[in-house]
This record gives structure tokens, C-alpha cells and sequence, in this order.
């Protein structure tokens, strides 16, 4: 497998100089859901309706999937039910440092250390290989502002996008109203086999549920 839909929304929210993140806290929902929506493609987990469970154990032979894989075969265990929801809001801020670290290790992004008002320690992700972005905003591009029809994986990814509202990180200079339209007509779309749709509806709802209730709460 190569670089995954988790570290595909994260390379999206990275100043390509800088480093710095972009929109944090919403690129953090969409990251938690794009590793659930590939350990679900994956067959290692399922997605039904609110409700998340382990089906499969085996690793899939990509850390950053399968140390999510572990934590929540652990987390569920023994449980009649967890909620997707409650693993999302578990989980989004540690899927992001995750994410980053499994983008270093591939040599996608560089990991430089700072200290903010000379105090603060921090951490900073520049583009090491600027190609595989390149790539990948071709791709949304081709599909989102081209028209083009997306594969399975894309259209997963756009829903993503979608749903944690990161429409205007990922085509800034595209038409807000129009871009925004069709990625949820790409998101409700006939693109993909009957079960990858069901995952991507599920995944999309619970990300919706879980950023209401952060934002109610810091209300």
C-alpha cells in the first residue's frame, strides 16, 4: 500500500515551507476518520452506523494503521458497543502527530524543532519530496474542479475533505460554492462498490457528529 488517505489529508494541511499545520483541529477529525476508513477498505474494521468494531486483527503491514488497529482491537474488547464518535474524539489529536511521524519516515516531510517566544518548544513539517503533493492535488484537481471520475479511493478521500470542511485548504482559489458542490456530489456519488459507499456514508456522518459536539462543547 502506498502513502495512506490519513497522510494524504495531512500533507494537504502542511505549509509547504513553513511546515506549519493548517486548520489543526479539523484536519485532525478527517485524519482519525481516513485511518478508520482504510482499516474498514482493509476488512480490519467495521462501521455500522454510530457503532465501531474490531472484524479482523491481522496487521495490515503499515505502522500507522496497524498501532490504530491495536489500540482499538484494545479499546473495544469485551464491549457490546463502542461509537465511532467517541474513538474519533479519542483519537484526532494523537492521529495527527501520528500521521506526521509515518509522513518523516517515508522521507515526505522534513522534522525541524522550534521554540516559540523562545520558550515553547515546537515542531515544524516542511516538504522533503514535493512530488508526492504535487501528485496528489493533481489528482483531486483532475477529479473535483475537471470533472473527471474519481476511483474508490479518491472518492473517499474528497468525502473526507468534505466533511471535516477543509474544502477551501485544499482549493483555495476555486469557487467556494461550486467546488463545495461537487465534492458532496462525489461524496453521495455511485463511485465505488455498495460497501465502500456504506463505510464512506458512516465515516462521513460520525465526523459531522464528532465536530459538532467539539465545537457545542467549546461554546
Amino acid at each position: 500500500m502506498g502513502i495512506t488517505l490519513a497522510e494524504e489529508i495531512m500533507l494537504l494541511s502542511l505549509d509547504d515551507e513553513s511546515g506549519a499545520a493548517k486548520q489543526r483541529e479539523a484536519t485532525g477529525w478527517a485524519v482519525a476518520g481516513g485511518i478508520l476508513l482504510e482499516l474498514v477498505l482493509a476488512g480490519r474494521v467495521s462501521v455500522t452506523g454510530k457503532y465501531l468494531e474490531t472484524t479482523d486483527a491481522t496487521p495490515t503491514g503499515q505502522p500507522l494503521l496497524d498501532t490504530r488497529l491495536r489500540l482499538i482491537e484494545t479499546w473495544t474488547r469485551g464491549r457490546n458497543r463502542r461509537r465511532v464518535t467517541d474513538w474519533l474524539t479519542k483519537d484526532h489529536t494523537k492521529a495527527v502527530g501520528a500521521a506526521l511521524e509515518s509522513l518523516r519516515d517515508r522521507g515526505v516531510v522534513l522534522e525541524t524543532r522550534h521554540k516559540v517566544l523562545g520558550v515553547f518548544p515546537t515542531r515544524r513539517h516542511p516538504e522533503a519530496d514535493g512530488s508526492v503533493e504535487r501528485a496528489l492535488r493533481d489528482r483531486l484537481d483532475a477529479v473535483v474542479l475537471a470533472g473527471a471520475d474519481p476511483d474508490e479511493r479518491t472518492a473517499g478521500l474528497i468525502a473526507l475533505i468534505h466533511s471535516a470542511k477543509l474544502g477551501r485548504l485544499v482549493f483555495p482559489d476555486a469557487p467556494r460554492k461550486e467546488t463545495a458542490a461537487r465534492m458532496a456530489e462525489i461524496a453521495d456519488g455511485q463511485w465505488a462498490a455498495e460497501n465502500v459507499r456504506k463505510a464512506i456514508r458512516d465515516m462521513r456522518a460520525a465526523i459531522t457528529a464528532a465536530t459538532a459536539a467539539s465545537i457545542a462543547a467549546v461554546s
